[in-house]
């Protein structure tokens, strides 16, 4: 069981699950500033104090990078590691590798930048494609998806493994359910699946509100110090929707 957003936005039971393809294609993935949203929420949602002061190379799970406002990462440490940078003008770039990609050992070798366009960030990407450390690429600009040609021979470029998991709201709460109750929650709290598909559904809305994550933080026993950490993240990630000013009074 899954849990979707509906057309009105809230959130339902469904047992939906969307196919994707190997090696993927760019119609896979969900638009990019919804990809953003849910990746965004996951950092938001599971930074402390005292991971917003490690460094990235050390870190793992899902994060922003500290003193960035434009680049989310995510790195199980071990088989899949990711990057999704927001370039401007509705414009982003998807980076990084699953083990399971066959990309950088495919002979003859693949150009994973083959008809990117000009925006991208190419010397951070020729340097990690030197490096071995890309498993494909693809940007998204006007709309859509797209990424260089593959050739058939090609099994895997990675995508399905390495993404699937923001691929619908219901992985992405399975996955934040998952973590804080691993790793945060008082253990005589209930993590409510659809009170987190709430909060993940309103941050792609545009409707997260600093109070809601308050008290959602609140009542899975999160300490209260925690609080900023969480909503400086989401807040630099452009998820927290602005408060309404109260009314004046009538004199």
């Amino acid at each position: 069981m899954s849990i979707e957003e509906t057309t009105e936005g809230a959130a339902e039971v469904t047992t939906a699950v969307p196919s994707a393809h190997r090696p993927g294609r760019p119609e896979d993935l969900p638009p990019a500033p919804v990809l953003w949203a849910r990746w965004g929420v996951l950092a938001g949602l599971l930074t402390t104090r005292e991971r917003e002061e490690e460094s990235e190379v050390h870190r793992t799970g899902f994060w922003m990078s500290p003193g960035r406002a434009d680049s989310l990462r995510y790195d199980d440490a071990g088989s899949t590691w990711w990057a999704l940078r927001a370039v401007g003008d509705g414009r982003y770039v998807l980076y990084g590798e699953d083990e399971s990609s066959g990309v950088k050992w495919h002979e003859p070798a693949i150009d994973v930048l083959a008809g990117a366009p000009a925006w991208l960030p190419f010397e951070l990407l020729r340097d990690l494609i030197a490096s071995y450390e890309i498993g494909c690429v693809y940007w998204y600009e006007n709309g859509a998806w797209g990424r260089a040609p593959y050739p058939g021979s090609l099994q895997d470029d990675g995508l399905d493994c390495g993404m699937s998991r923001l691929f619908t709201t219901g992985e992405v709460v399975q996955d934040l359910a998952s973590w804080l109750d691993d790793e945060f929650t008082d253990p005589d709290a209930e993590i409510d699946p659809a009170v987190c598909a709430k909060l993940v559904s309103d941050a792609v809305s545009g409707a997260l509100t600093e109070e809601a994550v308050g008290t959602f933080l609140s009542g899975i026993g999160r300490p209260e110090q925690e609080t900023p950490s969480v909503v400086g993240v989401l807040r630099r990630a452009g998820l927290l929707a602005e408060p309404v000013p109260s009314a004046e009074p009538a004199e």
